[in-house]
């Protein structure tokens, strides 16, 4: 990165351009879920498709375009490419603006540590980018040598990263560097000036070593809505007291506390085989006018929902049942990832 460039990664909360969604196919680990997971892909789908552009990533896109609200087509945009999978926050572009130019930041992507194929996944920003789907004036920008998942960090938008070591400290990811070098690339790709790490929190059967985006979101510049565990009888009880506890140190740049919002802990699901799976509200999604939230058919779901309401005042809630995303261990906002105003 030259010196003295501004550089600004803007937080969900603005202006948006689009949503990319890298859609769900038979030659993945959804084989035996497809038209479960399709379902949910197109409610996703049209409810951004009602507000932003949409663009769809897939082998055959003619035919996902056919199942689509008809009447929303104009700010649907087609790609065709092939994927591993359908987690496009973590092998999508991450948008920011460099001296007030979009620029899209192509990070490696390794399957969260080498768990997961990903070549195709890994090649998609790229791909895409070579398409001229993009505003005239965007940029692409090379950092294949980092490895980085969009899931894994949350901004404020005013010089603030939040994330977990969890996550940024595993194995296989960027193992050859500390803490401290981590940090500072973060500070300088991102131009931000600090790092929050946090050291606790976890969700079981979560494949991503502890996305922030599973635990806690910035809401606003000043607002973090976060999971909360009351039952002292859940395993995630200590863990989820501790990332409070450790929420509640944390202070914006002025010095002052964050106003800090529970979320409910989602009911406990588990798969075919006894495990537990990764349902969190905290996965949503904001769009332009409205936020999308996950929900698991459950009485919680409301819970959730109003709690959002009055975070977002301003926007609409829309419930999104994600109860089949779970069953492949993401929610939400792990397969879309938004694109800044002035991307598309």
């Amino acid at each position: 990165m030259e010196p003295n460039q501004q550089i600004f990664l803007p937080p969900e909360w603005y202006p948006q351009s689009g949503v990319m969604l890298t859609w769900p196919h038979k030659n993945s680990d959804w084989i035996d879920l497809i038209d479960e997971v399709e379902n949910c892909f197109i409610l996703i789908a049209n409810e951004i498709l009602k507000e932003e552009k949409l663009i769809v990533v897939s082998k055959d896109p003619v035919s996902v375009s056919r199942k689509l609200d008809s009447s929303l087509l104009n700010n649907l945009i087609l790609v065709q490419l092939d994927a591993n999978d359908t987690w496009a926050r973590d092998h999508g572009a991450l948008g920011v603006w460099i001296n007030h130019l979009p620029v899209l930041y192509d990070f490696q992507f390794n399957g969260w540590g080498l768990k997961f194929p990903a070549c195709l996944d890994n090649q998609l920003t790229s791909g895409m980018f070579g398409l001229n789907l993009f505003d005239r004036q965007v940029r692409y920008k090379n950092l294949l040598s980092f490895v980085l998942e969009g899931g894994s960090i949350e901004t404020d938008g005013l010089g603030s990263i939040l994330t977990t070591e969890q996550c940024l400290l595993s194995p296989n990811r960027n193992q050859a560097l500390s803490k401290e070098e981590i940090e500072a690339y973060l500070i300088k790709v991102f131009g931000i000036q600090r790092v929050l790490w946090l050291k606790n929190g976890y969700l079981a059967g979560d494949d991503t070593d502890s996305h922030i985006d599973t635990l806690a979101r910035f809401c606003n510049e000043k607002t973090i809505a976060y999971v909360k565990c009351e039952d002292p009888s859940d395993e995630h009880f200590q863990q989820l007291q501790r990332m409070e506890d450790e929420l509640k140190a944390f202070t914006t740049l002025e010095g002052l506390p964050y106003n800090l919002v529970p979320l409910p802990m989602a009911v406990y699901v588990e798969d075919e085989q006894g495990f537990r799976l990764p349902a969190t509200y905290a996965n949503f999604l904001i769009i332009n006018n409205k936020v999308l939230v996950p929900c698991y058919g459950t009485p919680r779901d409301e819970i959730a929902l109003r709690t959002l309401q009055q975070v977002f005042p301003e926007r609409k809630m829309v419930g999104i049942d994600c109860s089949v995303l779970i069953k492949q261990h993401g929610s939400l906002h792990c397969v879309t990832m938004q694109f800044p105003n002035k991307f598309l």
